[in-house]
């Protein structure tokens, strides 16, 4: 067994373990990642998943909104984050909707989809969402504010009363009257969580505002490249700063002095942190350190499809554009009805009888992605992200193939053609599709029950007087750290985590 000493020691090399490697390499300690899989990047990486077919896809994260920008310039990442066209389509049988970078368009949509008193609602909410996300969002790579610190950034105390402090549906209900309106809204609040609108927990406010203040503005950008071409840019830097990143590296047990246990290939190994950031789940960690697994089990939510199309589909709505309806989020069945109906029956263990989801077509905004031919002959790739699709709904194999049919008949609602007549064939002649339930992402990524952001998402700011002047990564081990996304502030492709992590290490913890 061979032992060595590093200044750190970053179990899982994940994009959130990548940006802490790299900061402290950078900072002249010395590094070690340890990484489970055969690459870095966890959740965030493309491959070719489809036999023969010239397409590079992000295989489970998809877009970035709340990476600051800071974190790319401090760490000189080549990388590019490009805006989508187009924010949103949500289709209603043979009408639909669209929000619009431009705002006079997203106002004449909304005007003709549902009245100028809805309109004028949009625009007023998304006015006191953009100023909470303009207040919010350096925050994240700051110490922690208490409560009370962090309600005078808010600022707006209307806001701070529907976000913070009461279930979202009543904002949505008493903002809103349109029903598909209220459901557009609503779906930032259940991505990747199992809630309701109504839930007294607010675990679905706590999405929501994650999901509303990206980059400052709440825009969702896409990956020039793919996401492998974000870990690919941090492994890059990592590397170039001196961190060793090692693969097919599985840690077996940690201990609060610092002591990590891994086998690579036939060979066990024990390395020393003077510090070890955990880019594993909370979870998962207390199982590394042989402790009872404290909190409650998280559960992914989520069915993910991702498709390559011989060609955009035609849409029940006469005259709409796909290349403008798939250009942005589109909306499946998520009106606000629809999506209780769909918690409801998943509450109960049954599969949504009509799945709401959402699909985002990653080429329209960046075609790299696709090979030359592909690309010429109009070829497209769709993600479909599915809501309230809980792990309990997985304990058989047939629950996938039930989830998928009964998905992709959503999907066919509002479409003027089914979906499957515009897969594109692998070389085998199969289509290209492939479904990844919460069961999958476990199983392939470390994610317990499949949960995307490691555990229930929290408020940015110390709940725990004791937490007020840290960075939300604190362990009660001194020496042992998060950097993943259940760290405070954790969740989505960010590199928060990370960048917090390494400054607990290189600053320290202190108060406000």
């Amino acid at each position: 067994m061979t032992h060595d000493d590093f200044d750190a020691v970053i179990v899982g090399g994940g994009h959130n373990g990548l940006v802490a490697a790299a900061y402290l390499a950078r900072a002249g300690r010395s590094v070690l990642v340890l990484e489970r899989r055969g690459e870095v990047g966890g959740a965030a990486v493309s491959s070719r998943p489809f036999a023969g077919v010239d397409v590079r896809l992000s295989r489970y994260s998809y877009l970035v909104s709340l990476m600051p920008r800071s974190i790319v310039a401090e760490l000189g990442l080549d990388i590019e984050l490009r805006r989508r066209p187009i924010g949103a389509y949500t289709p209603s049988g043979d009408n639909g909707f669209l929000v619009d970078a431009d705002p006079a368009r997203t106002r004449a949509e909304l005007t003709r989809f549902a009245g100028a008193r809805e309109a004028a609602a949009w625009e007023r909410f998304q006015e006191r969402l953009g100023g909470l996300a303009e207040r919010v969002f350096p925050t994240l790579t700051e110490p922690l504010r208490s409560p009370a610190g962090f309600r005078a950034v808010v600022g707006d105390p209307w806001l701070w009363e529907a976000v913070f402090t009461q279930p979202l549906a009543g904002v949505l209900e008493s903002e809103f009257a349109d029903d598909m309106v209220r459901g557009t809204v609503a779906t930032d609040a259940l991505i990747g969580t199992f809630a309701s609108t109504d839930d007294p927990t607010l675990r679905q406010n706590r999405c929501f505002l994650y999901h509303v203040i990206g980059g400052g503005t709440g825009h969702w950008d896409v990956p020039v490249g793919g996401m492998g071409a974000v870990t690919g840019a941090l492994a890059a830097a990592a590397r170039a700063a001196g961190a060793e990143l090692r693969t097919g590296a599985e840690v077996t047990a940690l201990s609060p002095d610092g002591e990590v246990r891994y086998v690579q290939g036939e060979h066990e190994h024990r390395v020393t942190g003077a510090h070890v950031l955990a880019g594993v789940a909370p979870r998962t960690l207390d199982a590394l350190l042989g402790a009872e697994p404290r909190g409650t089990a998280p559960e992914g939510a989520q069915l993910k499809v991702n498709m390559v199309l011989s060609r955009l589909p035609r849409l029940r709505e006469p005259g709409r554009d796909p290349r403008d309806a798939f250009a942005g989020t589109f909306h499946i069945n998520e009106g606000y009805a629809q999506l209780a109906a769909a918690y409801r029956e998943a509450d109960a263990g049954t599969i949504p009888s009509l799945p709401p989801g959402e699909v985002y077509c990653h080429t329209l905004t960046d075609p790299s992605i696709l090979g030359p031919d592909l690309r010429a002959a109009g070829a497209h790739t769709l993600t479909l992200f599915g809501l309230h699709m809980p792990a309990r709904l997985f304990a058989d194999e047939a629950a996938r193939a039930k989830a998928l049919r009964l998905t992709l008949d959503s999907v066919n609602t509002v479409l003027a053609e089914p979906i499957e007549d515009c897969l594109l064939r692998d070389a085998d002649g199969e289509p290209c599709l492939e479904v990844r339930t919460p069961i999958d992402l476990e199983s392939e990524l470390g994610l317990p029950a499949g949960h995307i952001f490691h555990r229930d998402l929290s408020w940015p700011y110390a709940e725990d007087p004791a937490e007020e002047g840290a960075w939300g990564v604190e362990t009660e081990h001194e020496r042992i750290l998060l950097c993943g996304a259940g760290a405070r502030r954790g969740g989505g492709v960010s590199g928060v985590p990370g960048r917090n992590a390494a400054m607990a290490v290189l600053r320290g913890s202190r108060k406000s």
